[in-house]
C-alpha cells in the first residue's frame, strides 16, 4: 500500500487530506511536529500519516491564520481555544497588535519621507532644547539587554522594582530615568539601564548586599553633569516621534558647538497612567560638555 492510498473509509492519506485542506504535505508535517494538527493515526511500520475528514476544518483554519502572518504559537492559542468566542477574542487581540504596529510603521514612513526630502529641520524645529545642571546622584539601577518590542514593559517593571527598593535606601530624590548604553531597535538590544536616584548610598549598598542581586543590579554614584534636553508629551514618546526628539537634541548640541559626554537617556517626571496624550511626561536628554 502506498502513502497516497486510503487505509479505510474513515481515514485519508496525507496526500488526499492535503488536497482537501488546500495545504502541502510539507506544511502538514510541520504542523504535526508543532502539535497544531496531529494525524489521526501514524503507521508504525511505514511512518505514513492518516487523517480524519473532520480535521479538514481545523487544517483550513490554521492555513487562513497563517495568511495573517500569525506566529505559529499564536495560531495554536486560537485553534486550541475552548470555544468559538474565546478563539475570536484571541484573534481580535492579535489583530489589534497588527494594526498598532502598522500605524507605527505608517508614522515612521511619514517621518522618513520628511528626512529623505530634506525637511528634517521642520521636524526638529518643533522641539525646544534647553540645558540643566544635575548634581551628583546615588543611583540604584537595573540593566538588561532588551529588544525594542519588550522595552516599554521592561521599563515599567524595572522602575517599579527599583522605586520599591528605594524605600530601603533613604527614598527617591529625583525623577527616575533610563540610560541607553547602546541602541535599542529591532536590530539591537542595548543594553538599557533603569535608574532611580536615592538618598543614602550606605543603605543602598546594604540593600544590594542583602538582596544578593546579580550583576544586572547595581549601586553607583553618578557625578554632577549638564544635560541638554527637550521635553516631550505622552503621545511623542511613541516611535518614531521620540526618534525625532533625540535627533533634535543631537542637532542642537552640534549647532551650539557642544560635545556629547555620555549615552542618551529618558527622564520620567510624570505619572504615566494619569497623564493624557498631550501632557509632558518625559525629558529626552544627552550629557554635554
Amino acid at each position: 500500500m502506498t502513502e497516497d492510498e486510503a487505509v479505510d473509509e474513515e481515514l485519508l492519506t496525507i496526500g488526499a487530506f492535503a488536497a482537501r485542506a488546500r495545504l502541502s504535505a510539507k506544511a502538514l508535517r510541520l504542523y504535526d511536529r508543532l502539535g497544531l494538527l496531529e494525524p489521526a493515526r501514524v503507521d508504525e511500520a511505514s511512518g505514513y500519516r492518516y487523517y480524519r475528514a473532520e480535521q479538514v476544518a481545523r487544517a483550513r483554519t490554521v492555513a487562513l491564520l497563517r495568511q495573517l502572518d500569525m506566529p505559529l504559537a499564536r495560531v495554536a492559542e486560537v485553534v486550541d481555544a475552548p470555544d468559538g468566542a474565546t478563539a475570536a477574542d484571541r484573534l481580535d487581540a492579535y489583530w489589534a497588535q497588527v494594526e498598532a504596529r502598522v500605524a507605527g510603521q505608517r508614522t515612521l514612513a511619514e517621518y522618513l519621507r520628511g528626512r529623505l526630502t530634506g525637511r528634517s529641520s521642520e521636524v526638529y524645529g518643533k522641539f525646544v532644547v534647553e540645558t540643566v545642571d544635575v548634581p551628583e546622584q546615588v543611583l540604584i539601577g537595573e540593566s538588561r539587554h532588551v529588544p525594542a518590542d519588550e522595552l516599554p514593559v521592561w521599563i515599567g517593571s524595572a522602575l517599579d522594582r527599583l522605586e520599591a527598593a528605594a524605600r530601603e535606601c533613604g527614598g527617591v530624590t529625583a525623577p527616575p530615568f533610563v540610560v541607553y548604553h547602546a541602541e535599542v531597535s529591532p536590530e539591537s538590544d542595548g543594553p538599557a539601564e533603569a535608574c532611580v536616584p536615592v538618598a543614602d548610598e550606605t543603605a543602598a549598598r546594604a540593600w544590594l548586599a542583602r538582596t544578593g542581586r546579580t550583576h544586572t543590579t547595581t549601586v553607583r554614584v553618578e557625578p554632577a553633569r549638564r544635560l541638554a534636553f527637550t521635553r516631550i508629551t505622552k503621545a511623542q514618546v511613541a516611535h518614531p516621534q521620540i526618534l525625532a526628539a533625540f535627533e533634535a537634541v543631537e542637532e542642537w548640541i552640534a549647532r551650539e558647538g557642544l560635545e556629547q559626554a555620555g549615552p542618551c537617556r529618558e527622564v520620567y517626571f510624570a505619572d504615566w497612567e494619569a497623564a493624557g496624550a498631550g501632557d509632558p511626561v518625559c525629558d529626552v536628554a544627552f550629557p554635554v560638555r
